[in-house]
């Protein structure tokens, strides 16, 4: 056992009275040591529960024959974070997360992991650590939340951010702001859309590292800690075979993650954070690639924020296991890549059912013949942005508009409430990104305040900072080269006519090669001043493209 390297023969005779100060017994020492990481805290509401999740993770490992051992892992709410300088502070954890992971589990010699994330940058943080360490792991989150309901209507977090646009614009009340607010986040979990904490924890199960049901069982659902004990007593197994990431997590296992975030029409951060995990894993996924995935695979869910259906109605359909069922038919799955279960993806689905054709869609009667993401390339975003083209409204899938410019969100947002932006404009927002924010901030504010205004089928926004998995409309994000790194969109002006064809994959600004020359070489891009954390991220960040990964 890798743990003997800590607690085995005399020189370790030390560790062992440091074991023993923890309480171990003789007994607990020779079996396998198992970590726990557990991403419990009490600011985050998908998190506020972890430590139940954890308890049963520990019975299942002890039930199995291993000693179940917790150590920590940070969170950062997005929601809470939003609009604010916290949001630069979000991103950037998903790489302090996989380096705090890998440096306890490698100095404590854990023989096996069992990982406990839930929101937006704790499952690929977690994800990209266990890549990393390649030891015998498996995933359980915390699950979704429970729809909210508002008016006799389900509700989200997406409906609370658009209920603020809307006060702007004066078609809703401060009274009613506040029901929403009481009523919208009803119980603990991920928020219950397809935002990117649920994007994440569903793809983890497509990637095989998480066991059936831990991407759509609600958080409070007694069917998580039933869920929690048997990943509990999985990693046991896992550890007996040596079955370890890396035999998991193969390039066909991360082309199955794709296309299932085409059908499932996944928050656009998964392609930050897919490349990511990928690069860790020793795989390099071009970002090219989507478009190729997209073209061929139906997008077969329309949950929160694209349609009216949440979290639990995909759990009540059956799962991602039946979304998977459905796309197999096509082809378009590797059914042999190995999951944590010990068997392979297609002998996982093989029995899945699809109980609802309305909330999953048969291929043959998709949402879309089209993927849910598209990359779109052009003189604006040479080297590409992304956009969740299944939160698009069909008349915006083809637009032409003159630039509104903003260096900054809040800019942006004062001018949206403000009543100066209107129909038919593009909203740009630049100097966000991986290194212009640093931190690439979330976007949900302004493109809610659109949507809420009532400009969401009429206004787009262009921003090299992200967007959350709430945001919805012509929303295109991920802008590459960023402002920050000497980018086009730092060369837009006022008023430019920007031109975005979704379905042609294409972004342009209608200025010509001359006058975009001639604007070069009159500018130099701007810098913030930023300490600490944020200015060795700035030094060390990749471009967005490429995952937005630390340089080795």
């Amino acid at each position: 056992m890798r743990s003997d390297n800590a607690k085995s023969g005399m020189q370790q005779a030390p560790a062992r009275s440091l074991f023993r100060a923890l309480g171990l017994t003789e007994e607990e020492l020779a079996r396998p040591l198992v970590g726990v990481v557990s991403s419990y805290n009490e600011i985050v509401p998908g998190h506020m529960h972890l430590d139940k999740i954890v308890e049963a993770v520990k019975q299942g490992v002890a039930m199995a024959g291993g000693t179940p051992i917790v150590f920590p892992a940070i969170a950062v709410c997005d929601g809470i974070a939003m609009g604010h300088v916290g949001m630069k502070y979000s991103l950037v954890t998903r790489d302090l997360i996989a380096d705090s992971t890998e440096c306890m589990a490698l100095a404590h010699q854990f023989d096996a992991l069992v990982m406990i994330p839930n929101c937006d940058k704790n499952v690929p943080g977690l994800l990209m650590a266990a890549a990393r360490l390649n030891i015998p792991t498996v995933f359980v989150s915390g699950g979704p939340m429970l729809a909210g309901h508002v008016k006799g209507q389900k509700r989200s977090l997406s409906s609370m951010f658009e209920a603020v646009g809307a006060y702007a614009a004066g078609t809703m009340s401060e009274e009613d702001v506040e029901d929403f607010a009481n009523k919208v986040c009803p119980t603990c979990g991920s928020c219950s859309g397809m935002y990117t904490a649920n994007s994440m924890n569903c793809l983890t199960e497509v990637l095989g590292m998480g066991l059936q049901g831990n991407g759509t069982i609600p958080a409070v659902y007694s069917e998580r800690l039933r869920l929690a004990k048997h990943a509990g007593m999985t990693v046991m197994k896992l550890l007996e075979k040596n079955i370890c990431p890396r035999d998991i997590m193969t390039e066909a296992a991360f082309r199955n993650a794709l296309t299932m975030d085409m059908a499932l029409g996944c928050s656009t951060n998964s392609m930050l954070h897919l490349p990511a995990i990928a690069h860790e894993a020793g795989v390099e996924i071009n970002v090219d690639i989507a478009n190729e995935i997209s073209a061929k695979t139906p997008n077969l869910c329309h949950l929160a924020p694209a349609g009216p259906t949440y979290m639990e109605d995909l759990n009540e359909a059956g799962g991602i296991y039946a979304v998977m069922k459905e796309i197999s038919k096509l082809g378009l799955l590797d059914l042999n890549c190995m999951t944590v279960t010990g068997k392979t993806v297609g002998e996982n689905i093989k029995n899945a059912v699809n109980r609802n054709p309305e909330v999953i869609r048969t291929v043959d009667h998709p949402y879309s013949a089209t993927g849910g993401i598209a990359v779109l390339r052009g003189n604006l975003a040479p080297d590409s942005c992304v956009v969740k083209r299944s939160a698009v409204v069909p008349e915006m899938l083809k637009h032409e508009g003159p630039a509104r410019v903003f260096d900054c969100e809040e800019d942006a947002i004062a001018a949206i409430k403000g009543g100066k932006i209107v129909a038919g404009d593009v909203v740009v927002i630049r100097y966000e990104g991986p290194k212009g924010g640093p931190g690439m901030r979330e976007m949900l504010n302004p493109t809610s305040a659109i949507a809420g205004m009532g400009l969401g089928s009429s206004v787009a926004l262009i921003t090299d900072g992200r967007f959350s998995g709430a945001s919805r409309g012509a929303s295109i994000g991920h802008v590459c080269p960023e402002a920050a790194a000497g980018g086009p969109i730092g060369l837009v002006e006022e008023g430019d006519i920007i031109s975005i064809d979704i379905n042609a994959n294409t972004i342009n600004m209608l200025v010509s090669d001359e006058e975009l020359a001639r604007r070069r070489a009159n500018w130099t891009p701007k810098t913030k001043e930023v300490s600490g954390y944020l200015k060795r991220y700035r030094e060390l960040v990749t471009s967005a493209d490429k995952g937005a990964v630390l340089a080795d």
